[in-house]
């Protein structure tokens, strides 16, 4: 089904009082499991063939995972028409029925629609979870909670952050950070729902576009376990605004997920969180000279289990990189 009928079935819909998947409560399966699909620097760009590969990377790995989630973080398009490009990227996700969220990279914008005008755009479409936090730095700021497999109660969390894009101040290069109001919005969050669940944190996880300089200081840690491919330094801020602290503090995020550099899937342990790449999911618009081509990296939790594994999925099926963490040879 095409999304444009899609989109008329939800209009529909929505005129007699229904909204499709947009208040669905995400939750764990009867097996207990619950699965993410993360998709990062898809680089869509509108009537290219070369984004033709991105798009057929993902159909076959939703159509081999069947997952409960897709996450974009970021860099979801790379050329105008914007809108165009953005409906493309999504529309493989959106016409097999399955929730996705997506966090803006540090070239959504730069295509001629803004983060907020981007966010409008995608904000009724089926199957979006992506919501704003109004006051907040920057646009895709968002938990998505998981509920228990008996919809009784918050079983994990996943907590979105906008990563944002460049440098802002005077003398500092390169690209953005998550700002203070954010991390401090997670840490009030963070303490709400851990206060709910009788002071015991739930497991979390975090996903946002730009990686924590922390990935860049964990790799260089001899003691670090490190699994998957590096060819470039982390492309971290130079300003750290203690987000990786805030969460090693709150006690709930177990794993972190990124995207940006695109030859880039390691991911690495660094006092007791899992910092992680996703795969390069784009087509040819972009550097991406990584072995195996383009794919996802999956995630699924199991509930009740303070646990997460992983693995990356690429071309015909083929899986590597899998991982268990935390486990008793990855601490």
């Amino acid at each position: 089904m095409k999304i444009t009928k899609l989109l008329q079935i939800v209009c529909l819909l929505m005129c007699i009082g229904i909204s499709p998947m947009k208040s669905q409560d995400l939750k764990f399966g009867e097996d207990k499991k619950f699965k993410i699909v993360q998709f990062t620097d898809v680089h869509w760009k509108a009537d290219s063939i070369a984004s033709e590969e991105a798009g057929e990377r993902m159909g076959e790995v939703l159509d081999a995972e069947k997952p409960d989630l897709v996450i974009f973080t970021g860099d979801v398009i790379f050329g105008k028409p914007a809108d165009k490009s953005m409906r493309r990227a999504l529309e493989p996700t959106i016409n097999r029925g399955i929730p996705f969220a997506v966090t803006f990279g540090n070239h959504d914008d730069e295509l001629g629609m803004s983060r907020k005008e981007l966010y409008d755009f995608i904000k009724d479409m089926p199957g979006n979870l992506t919501s704003t936090i109004g006051g907040l730095s920057g646009v895709t700021n968002f938990i998505l909670p998981v509920k228990a497999s008996d919809g009784s109660k918050d079983a994990a969390l996943l907590y979105v952050f906008d990563s944002h894009s460049y440098a802002t101040l005077k003398g500092i290069k390169g690209y953005g950070w998550i700002k203070h109001d954010q991390v401090q919005w997670y840490i009030d969050e963070s303490k709400k729902f851990t206060e709910a669940n009788g002071g015991t944190p739930l497991t979390a996880l975090s996903f946002f576009h730009i990686p924590l300089p922390e990935f860049h200081e964990a790799v260089q840690n001899e003691g670090s376990f490190l699994i998957g491919t590096r060819k470039e330094k982390a492309c971290a801020p130079e300003i750290n605004t203690g987000l990786f602290a805030a969460m090693k503090e709150a006690g709930d995020v177990l794993g972190v997920f990124v995207g940006h550099d695109h030859v880039n899937d390691y991911a690495v342990s660094w006092k007791g969180i899992m910092l992680c790449y996703g795969r390069f999911t784009g087509g040819k618009t972009v550097y991406h000279d990584m072995p195996g081509g383009n794919g996802a990296r999956i995630i699924e939790l199991t509930e009740g289990v303070r646990q997460f594994r992983s693995w990356i999925r690429l071309k015909d099926g083929q899986v590597i990189n899998e991982f268990t963490y935390p486990s008793e040879w990855i601490k």
